[in-house]
């Protein structure tokens, strides 16, 4: 019985070596971002480097906050991420279950031509989005962060995932559901978007993700500094005289940390939702 565990561990050896190494290589660039963090500025850049910072130089995080109101930029970002994420969620479940389920006058047409949005890059559609956006009054506002990446390609990446997980329910479902009264709509609120929570936290997590830390958008559409959203905030640390390395990777530690707490309480749902969205 020993040797045939032996044999086993030794043949999964190879394997978990591979892993951990991979595991490792993935967690050096976060290992030096939070010891970074805690060095002083004279010790960031010293060579042979500072594998452990010494002394600990907790103050960083405090001047974080006092040289910059590091605060409002958070705040920006997180109801920004928040809004977009709730709101491509609503919009990708109803159009993904009225694609997967509704029938109507050419429905994979129009949803082949909503797709090809995806091709797209923002950067093809930021100088005419600016100009009608001006023209609006809308530029320097949180609007151009929150409404096109809902309706535009970040929104219909969420219909085509909603799309293909409704896609999945038996469709004796819905008939069942007709059967007993349901309206289309009782029965996506009451029956199917129960059922799509894998797929509702896949999405949440991307698009939060992505919205977090955005940067293009931000960086076009905002002058003031009050409005700043933290990837943007993280430049105000670069200065003629040089780049406050140590607080920049303070900020880049504060700023990860809700990322790590989505991700940490949906990770069950994210993986479910991504090895079962698309299968048939």
């Amino acid at each position: 019985m020993n040797n045939n565990r032996a044999k086993k561990w030794l043949k999964q050896l190879p394997k978990h070596l591979i892993l951990w190494s991979v595991t490792l290589i993935m967690l050096a660039p976060f290992y030096w971002m939070v010891t970074t963090s805690l060095k002083p500025y004279s010790k960031v850049l010293q060579f042979p480097p500072q594998w452990w910072p010494q002394p600990i130089a907790w103050s960083n995080y405090v001047d974080l906050f006092k040289l910059q109101p590091f605060h409002l930029y958070m705040f920006n970002s997180l109801y920004i991420a928040v809004v977009v994420t709730v709101g491509t969620c609503i919009f990708a479940a109803l159009a993904g279950y009225a694609f997967a389920k509704l029938q109507f006058p050419f429905k994979n047409t129009i949803f082949l031509i909503l797709l090809s949005s995806m091709m797209i890059p923002t950067e093809v559609t930021a100088i005419p989005m600016f100009t009608w956006l001006g023209k609006l009054g809308l530029v320097d506002t949180h609007f151009p962060l929150i409404f096109p990446p809902m309706l535009g390609a970040g929104g219909m990446f969420g219909v085509f995932l909603c799309r293909q997980f409704f896609i999945t329910i038996p469709n004796d479902l819905d008939e069942a559901a007709k059967i007993d009264g349901c309206t289309p709509w009782r029965t996506f609120y009451r029956i199917m978007l129960p059922l799509a929570s894998p797929a509702m936290a896949t999405l949440s997590i991307f698009t939060f993700l992505h919205s977090w830390n955005e940067f293009f958008e931000p960086l076009v559409y905002l002058s003031s500094s009050k409005l700043y959203t933290i990837p943007l905030a993280l430049s105000l640390f670069t200065t003629e005289s040089g780049t406050q390395w140590h607080l920049i990777m303070a900020a880049s530690v504060v700023a990860t940390l809700p990322l790590l707490t989505v991700f940490f309480f949906a990770q069950k749902k994210f993986i479910e939702g991504v090895a079962m969205t698309g299968m048939k």
